[in-house]
């Protein structure tokens, strides 16, 4: 156990040190290499640039990874399936279709330009979310059933996911928008985009850390877990929270970026099996690396044009699971 407890602050000083440097070459970098850097002090376009979009940028996007590798964490350990991503509830079928019909609304009245100037895009990806996990716990009525709610998650995402296309059909001219958002990119964060994020995180990262019992107790069954007396309906219901808070306010300011949030637990547990009270927070730092990693390469690979990272997380980490999968076959095979 003492050995457990080594590897996993082991592993976190590791991505606290990979966050940290990441971020100073994200802030630091640029199309004209370090050149702002070196000017900082004298010149007033550098200090802008560095401060008013490259920090900001960097810091949204490790907030952003660390949101997603934490809902995929809690969802991997609530259905207890280690395929489950934070998209199950619906929650980015129900942003796309939020940002879709905010598109649709703009300019077709004054009142849908005004009420799209005071909520934006963001908000409409946001509200979007949070409806579609709601629905889904109508249909699964409640928590109770894991089964239930992760079916009722698959069905609104289908059905959501198709409304949100026929939106999109039915008013062409939305389509570079929608295409931008369901790409995922960090190109657009600012300082008023981290705020929301942070706090969205040290709220969802305290409360998954409060009820990780629950998470411990489910891995070796419900009977098991209501046999060591957690209320697992209450303690389900603040899970399925963390869940759409963490994945809302992720996917509200950078769209819809796949394979980080499942891709962080399995990095996590490819080093050291602990418990989830660590695991969350250390697949957390993980999303965080991975996502800003990918920003780094999606500015700096074909530069100075950018690739959408979304894009690129979904090739890298498709890449990484196969990996995983291939070497688990090739593990049991030589058993």
């Amino acid at each position: 156990m003492a050995r457990v407890h080594r590897r996993a602050a082991w592993l976190a000083v590791v991505l606290l040190g990979l966050s940290v440097l990441l971020m100073g070459i994200g802030a630091g970098v640029g199309s004209t290499g370090w050149a702002s850097i070196r000017n900082l002090a004298g010149d007033p376009a550098a200090w802008q640039i560095v401060i008013d979009i490259r920090l900001p940028r960097t810091l949204g996007a490790w907030l952003a990874g660390a949101l997603l590798g934490l809902a995929g964490a809690v969802a991997q350990g609530l259905f207890r399936n280690p395929l489950a991503d934070p998209f199950l509830l619906g929650s980015a079928s129900g942003a796309s279709l939020g940002v879709a019909l905010a598109l649709a609304l703009f300019g077709a009245s004054p009142l849908a330009a005004s009420w799209l100037t005071t909520l934006g895009l963001t908000g409409a990806a946001f509200v979007g979310a949070m409806a579609a996990v709601l629905l889904t716990l109508a249909l699964a009525r409640g928590v109770q059933h894991t089964l239930r709610l992760l079916l009722a998650g698959v069905i609104v995402g289908v059905v959501l996911g198709a409304l949100g296309s026929l939106v999109t059909l039915m008013v062409p001219e939305t389509m570079p928008a929608m295409q931008a958002f369901l790409l995922g990119s960090t190109g657009f964060v600012g300082w008023p985009a981290c705020v929301p994020m942070g706090l969205a995180f040290v709220l969802c990262l305290a409360t998954a850390w409060t009820v990780s019992p629950v998470l411990d107790g489910l891995t070796l069954g419900e009977a098991t877990a209501r046999s060591l007396g957690l209320p697992l309906g209450p303690l389900r219901l603040a899970l399925v929270a963390v869940m759409a808070l963490a994945t809302g306010a992720a996917v509200a300011q950078t769209g819809l970026i796949a394979f980080v949030g499942l891709a962080a637990p399995h990095l996590v547990r490819s080093v050291v099996r602990t418990t989830h009270a660590r695991l969350v927070g250390l697949s957390a730092l993980a999303g965080g690396v991975l996502l800003l990693a990918a920003d780094l390469l999606a500015r700096s690979w074909i530069a100075p044009q950018e690739l959408p990272v979304g894009v690129l997380t979904a090739v890298l980490g498709g890449g990484y699971l196969l990996w995983l999968m291939h070497r688990g076959r090739g593990a049991k095979g030589a058993v």
